[in-house]
This record gives C-alpha cells, structure tokens and sequence, in this order.
C-alpha cells in the first residue's frame, strides 16, 4: 500500500528530478522511490561495513592467516587462463 507524503524541494532540485524522471521515461513519484531505496540500500552496506570493521577491531585477524590466504589466492589466481 502506497502513502502519498508531501516534501517541500527546492526549485534546482525539482528541476533537476523532472530533467532526469523525462530523460529516463519515469514519473517523478517513481524516481523519488527509487532513490530513497537506493539510500536505504547504501545505509545498510555502510552499516553492515561498520559492523564488519568493528568486529575486526574487537578480534582482529591473526597475521599469519592473512599470509596463507593471500598465499592460497595468488596460486589460484595465477593458474586461470584469463
């Protein structure tokens, strides 16, 4: 189920969507749509990110490890026929 929701934009911006929502052969409502999913989308990689990077902060990797799977992956790598 659809809400309709008002938001005041600036006149550049309006602009700028009806350029792009044309270029595109969408309707402004969709575009808008698809750019906050896109955020949100952007917002959880960044978060899952964060959480990566604090997780790696709280243990981090043994060197060693790191060493053998570099190791593993520059053997692997070097034998594909690409």
């Amino acid at each position: 189920m659809k809400k309709v929701i008002q938001v005041p934009i600036d006149e550049e911006l309006l602009s700028a969507l009806n350029s792009i929502s044309k270029k595109h052969g969408l309707s402004r409502s969709k575009l808008i749509r698809e750019a906050c999913r896109r955020y949100l989308r952007q917002e959880e990689y960044e978060q899952m990110d964060r959480l990566y990077e604090e997780g790696y902060k709280r243990k981090p990797e043994e060197p060693a490890l790191g060493e053998v799977q570099t190791s593993l992956v520059t053997q692997i790598l070097s034998e594909e026929p690409w």
